[in-house]
């Protein structure tokens, strides 16, 4: 029983389809819910808001950036947490270009710049969040995360298996190439 590999086409659209949805879920959390990973009437903690409600006005209480030191939130760990996170999003544009390349080229050359930009982003991606919650875990607990810290979780865990899949088709084909250069270099 032989097993077939798949097609290089669908190999190609899987990949393709999960960078989108890695994009996409970023967009999501990122721009359109403002990196804000606490929305509610009474907390809304983001990587760009810090808001808590305020017993004595009875309404919510929005920090400026320098007022976080007082609060115990450091600001510049904050600001690389934004750096990572929004980092991320900038390097995960750019992986299309690098996996169409290195698909259409197959050389294991063509296949490194796509692994550095997976890994890059998928570290700072990482580094940002944990750095994040080094920073405010006091205020946060997992009960109260939304769905936006769902979109950046599964956007990094895609971004894992992204990172291991070109690895992987990498080898692969590196393996291809020297299979072929061995049958035409051996005598006929």
């Amino acid at each position: 029983m032989t097993v077939s590999r798949p097609r290089r086409g669908t190999q190609l659209l899987s990949l393709f389809t999960m960078i989108f949805v890695v994009i996409f879920l970023l967009f999501y959390a990122l721009y359109w819910k403002h990196g804000n990973l606490i929305d509610l009437p009474d907390q809304r903690i983001g990587f760009f808001n810090f808001c808590l409600w305020d017993e004595d006005t009875s309404s919510l209480h929005c920090h400026q950036f320098s007022e976080l030191e007082a609060l115990g939130v450091p600001r510049v760990g904050l600001a690389l947490a934004r750096l990572g996170v929004y980092g991320a999003l900038v390097f995960t544009l750019f992986i299309p270009l690098p996996l169409f390349l290195a698909w259409s080229n197959g050389n294991k050359g063509k296949w490194q710049p796509l692994v550095a930009f997976l890994a890059i982003a998928s570290t700072l991606l990482a580094g940002g969040l944990s750095l994040f919650f080094t920073c405010v875990g006091r205020w946060i607990t997992l009960s109260l995360l939304g769905l936006e810290f769902l979109a950046l979780a599964t956007a990094q865990a895609l971004l894992i298996l992204l990172l291991i899949a070109a690895v992987t088709l990498s080898q692969r084909a590196e393996k291809d190439k020297s299979e072929l250069e061995s049958c035409y270099a051996s005598p006929v």
